[in-house]
């Protein structure tokens, strides 16, 4: 029996432990993979802290892997053993990113380009999930064809969309999706320290978040006469809500990452959907999978650029620190990663 190390939420709204557990074994449609770097999300201190999303304990946390296949189960994956691979990780422990070998379903793994290092890679998982299926997703998002489709790039043309929470992690994915299917103008809402940033990503026109609301949007009036209708709010506090929601169309759309502090309809139609960004999740599945089959090519051409990121010291005995951090400061506008095989 082979034995590697993980990191265990001992129960629930517990504390984290590291111990040994036996490497798990790849079944039908899924690789063993030999985890190089992991990155944190809110979802895994909010995990912690709220006690939500896991059932059973000790449960390992992480959802953004990048590594080398070790082990190809019995079916055909299209991958190889050696191969630098990064996937989209499942709350599972035998599926989770927080320990040094995990399985990955085959049809959430991209291989990694020659352009990314393994640390690049394991920045895009969650969040970029969490992007396409908020703009694309008719159950979790709005609805939209996606770029990847055959007459989805550039479908949106001349529309304009809006995106709160810009420069976050996801912010950032969703102007680099909305650039792809074709939205015109993209208006950011962020700090003025990242618009060149935001800009390079596709953003036409950045509105400085730390305006009162009502400043936001008259600026926001002031870049484009023609109707908003999708919305997206990355971060969804209850004031970045409602800036994004006013500024909607009748029957816009505002898709967000929490639980709407927003009313829907206000006799205008407009709607607000709470996405949910695991491509395991079933409504995911089919969307999902069209976005990582062609995801190794979008990285190597830059059509999808990831962010910037901090490497966190001491391996897996980092990770709380690193959720610490988030919980409390929100990491300073970077993705987090560990490096699990690190001592």
């Amino acid at each position: 029996m082979q034995l590697q190390k993980a990191l265990f939420l001992e129960s629930k709204k517990g504390r984290f432990v590291e111990r040994q557990r036996e490497i798990p074994a790849p079944g039908a449609g899924q690789l063993l993979v030999k985890i190089y770097a992991t990155a944190l999300n809110n979802i895994d201190w909010k995990i912690q802290q709220s006690g939500a999303h896991v059932d059973v304990y000790p449960a390992i946390l992480g959802s953004d892997i990048a590594g080398e296949v070790v082990e190809v189960g019995h079916e055909d994956t299209g991958f190889t053993k050696g191969q630098r691979v990064f996937a989209c990780g499942n709350r599972v422990n035998d599926q989770a990113g927080f320990q040094q070998y995990t399985l990955t379903t085959s049809v959430f793994t991209a291989g990694i380009p020659a352009n990314l290092t393994y640390d690049q890679a394991a920045t895009l998982p969650l969040t970029l999930n969490t992007a396409a299926v908020g703009l694309y997703s008719n159950t979790f998002g709005a609805g939209l064809v996606p770029p990847w489709t055959e007459f989805g790039k550039d479908k949106y043309s001349g529309k304009p969309i809006l995106v709160s929470g810009a420069s976050s992690s996801v912010g950032s994915y969703v102007i680099q999706l909305a650039r792809c299917s074709g939205f015109s103008p993209i208006i950011a809402i962020a700090s003025e320290t990242h618009e060149g940033n935001l800009k390079s990503l596709g953003a036409t026109h950045v509105v400085n978040r730390r305006l009162s609301s009502e400043e936001q949007k008259k600026v926001i009036a002031s870049i484009t006469t023609a109707p908003i209708d999708i919305a997206y709010d990355a971060v969804a506090f209850p004031e970045t809500q409602r800036v994004a929601f006013d500024a909607l169309a009748p029957n816009g759309t505002l898709v967000v990452t929490v639980q709407p502090a927003v009313e829907e309809d206000q006799g205008k139609g407009r709607k607000v959907v709470v996405t949910r960004g695991t491509p395991h999740a079933p409504p995911n599945k089919a969307l999902c999978q069209g976005l990582w089959g062609v995801l190794r090519q979008w990285l190597a051409d830059e059509i999808i650029k990831p962010g910037p990121f901090e490497v966190l010291p001491n391996g897996l005995h980092g990770i709380p620190e690193g959720l610490r951090r988030m919980r409390e400061d929100g990491a300073g506008g970077v993705k987090l990663v560990a490096h699990p095989q690190q001592e």
